[in-house]
């Protein structure tokens, strides 16, 4: 039997999930940083008696801050591997997924998505206001990765209807 021209294509009948905006991956950021502050404080704190920098850098607290940065990236690498989202993003109820497939990223996406934070801050950060006018609210960093931020009730719901 052939198939009706006029039925709508896999990708017409398929809704847009509802992208996270602009302010709402603000708050999500917000969270992580305090977060990650509230860790790394004490930790500094632990290793150098101290939470202030020291006025002249040593290769001792070089060491340290390349350590902390290279610790921070894997944390975030792998909470948007094994869970899809950060902590920020969790309480917000947002997650990362892939672009096309809606389904967890891979873990080279998640790599370059975070090394694409970089290339979103250059220059003045105008990578990631592209999030605030953009129509699925991609920031460069999820372009050049194949993500979008989606929110959580809407991703479980557009999931469901894709298994019928």
């Amino acid at each position: 039997m052939p198939s009706d021209p006029l039925a709508p294509t896999t990708d017409e009948a398929r809704p847009e999930p509802r992208y996270a905006g602009f302010w709402i991956r603000v708050v999500a950021h917000i969270i992580d940083g305090l977060l990650i502050l509230a860790i790394s404080l004490p930790v500094a704190y632990l290793l150098f008696g101290s939470a202030q920098p020291p006025a002249e850098p040593t290769p001792e607290t070089m060491m340290a801050d390349l350590v902390m940065a290279a610790a921070i990236a894997v944390i975030v690498i792998l909470f948007w591997r094994l869970r899809g989202a950060t902590p920020g993003k969790m309480l917000c109820g947002i997650r990362i997924v892939d672009a096309e497939s809606l389904q967890p990223l891979s873990t080279g996406q998640c790599i370059g998505r975070y090394f694409a934070y970089i290339v979103s801050a250059l220059p003045l950060l105008l990578g990631y206001f592209w999030v605030a006018v953009d129509r699925r609210k991609q920031g460069l960093h999820d372009k050049l990765a194949g993500s979008v931020v989606v929110r959580e009730a809407d991703l479980s719901d557009e999931l469901s209807r894709l298994q019928v």
